[in-house]
């Protein structure tokens, strides 16, 4: 049997995946198992009205055969996942009563409408890509409930019933994993405590981990600066990696932790190359385009304006993103660049997570007055697209350019660690890695 919840968030302290551990604590206090790993599913990180980062949780449950494998720990108690199961399946009038109250006890009224989603069968895939790309419309979602035969709870208006379906409906074609670890009840809302030297050293050694800690700026980006019950999130590749990754960091006394199975980290958000009919507000695209113009306005935030296979994009990277903003400020009329993020609806800006430097034009400037040959004064113009002239000799000379060598090169860029999304692919999956040194530049004549 399948449970989704998804918008449990509370301003007050819980979040989606803590009450997944709830909702995994009470079904296998109750007999059952885990089958497979519990899925932390990112949706649509454009939605208007998402809260936080907009994720799902997926579980299974059944009397699991088989191997079984060691994934968390709930207060001291070790949590295993199971490859299979038998047919015997649990009751969903059973597994409404137990979860419900889990549900009620953290939900927050004014900030969250939560979603329980129970079913044996799992949703068709494409609501999956729809949910994860697109805004879906509850009708679509309500019909497919009713297809698959499933049972569903709601408080407030519901809305994360969608999620809910759209996660469950997740089949993996990428997926990396995270570990997330729960700080101890009495420690909620409370400063976090935590060694940031044995954080960087796990995210150094373990080859498979990312986006833990930045080691250009010396910051810790694992640890959330909100409320909520989370220590921190360690993603990676392979899970026991995470686990030895767990051993090796150093916090305050934790609760609990878990692995969850997830699409983080996979680009699964983007739309690469859309029709123009296709380009629309509150969805996150790939367009290459070719540099019109750059420039940055008051506060540092840099923009600059494409021409595309969609028409012309304004595409902005803002002043929270530090040194990634800088990338744009070198770029030249003529340079083609390929950008992925999110477009906004007002005003119309494509948001960038990453960009891809594709070929540089090349940049020249205007060499200085000539001395005419005659007498070895310096020449004066002779008027716009004229030249230049001396006055004495009346000698002329034509306009010449140098070109100068460019401050950056080709290839990936990618913002501080700390400014990337959930879902967008870092560098470091992909095989890349970008010309750092470029990035301590900057444009002397783009002032913040």
């Amino acid at each position: 049997m399948i449970i989704a919840a998804d918008d449990t968030d509370s301003m007050r302290g819980n979040c989606t995946t803590f009450l997944a551990t709830e909702i995994i604590n009470a079904m296998i206090s109750e007999g059952w198992d885990l089958i497979g790993y519990p899925r932390l599913v990112r949706l649509n990180p454009a939605i208007p009205w998402k809260t936080r980062g907009n994720g799902a949780l997926v579980m299974e449950f059944g009397k699991g055969t088989g191997e079984k494998e060691f994934i968390g720990n709930i207060e001291g108690k070790d949590v295993f996942i199971f490859e299979s199961k038998t047919d015997e399946e649990p009751d969903m009038d059973f597994i409404r009563k137990l979860i419900s109250p889990l549900v009620e006890k953290f939900h927050d009224p004014d900030y969250s409408d939560p979603g329980i989603l129970i079913t044996e069968t799992r949703p068709d895939y494409s609501f999956y890509q729809r949910g994860v790309t697109r805004v879906m419309p509850r009708e679509d979602v309500e019909k497919e409930i009713i297809r698959i035969g499933a049972s569903k709870m709601e408080w407030g208006i519901g809305r994360g019933i969608i999620g809910c379906v759209c996660g469950s409906a997740w089949i993996p074609k990428d997926r990396t994993f995270e570990l997330l670890a729960y700080r101890c009840p009495d420690k909620w809302g409370t400063k976090r405590t935590y060694d940031a030297k044995s954080i960087a050293e796990a995210e150094r050694t373990i080859g498979s981990s990312f986006n833990s800690f930045d080691f250009r700026h010396g910051n810790v980006a694992m640890v959330p600066a909100t409320p909520c019950p989370v220590m921190y999130g360690f993603r990676g590749d392979i899970p026991s990696d995470l686990i030895r990754g767990h051993d090796l960091i150093k916090t305050e006394k934790q609760y609990r932790w878990l692995i969850f199975e997830t699409n983080q980290g996979t680009d699964d958000h983007i739309i690469k190359d859309p029709t123009p009919e296709e380009f629309i507000p509150d969805s996150s695209y790939s367009v290459e385009g070719r540099v019109v113009s750059v420039r940055r306005i008051h506060g540092g935030h840099t923009f600059v304006d494409l021409e595309t296979d969609v028409g012309t994009v304004t595409a902005g990277i803002y002043a929270q993103a530090e040194e990634f903003r800088f990338v744009l400020d070198w770029l030249v009329k003529g340079d083609v660049i390929r950008v992925l993020g999110e477009l906004r609806k007002e005003p119309r800006t494509l948001n960038v997570e990453k960009l891809l430097i594709v070929s540089l034009a090349e940049d020249r400037v205007k060499d200085p007055n000539p001395l005419c040959p005659g007498c070895g004064k310096r020449m004066e113009s002779a008027g716009k697209d004229s030249g230049y002239r001396c006055r004495k000799c009346h000698t002329k000379a034509p306009v010449t350019y140098r070109a100068v060598s460019r401050k950056i090169v080709c290839g990936w860029y990618e913002p501080p660690t700390e400014s990337r999304r959930h879902l967008s692919k870092p560098l470091k999956r992909m095989g890349e890695e970008q010309p750092l040194g470029m990035l301590l530049c900057r444009n002397p004549n783009n002032d913040d």
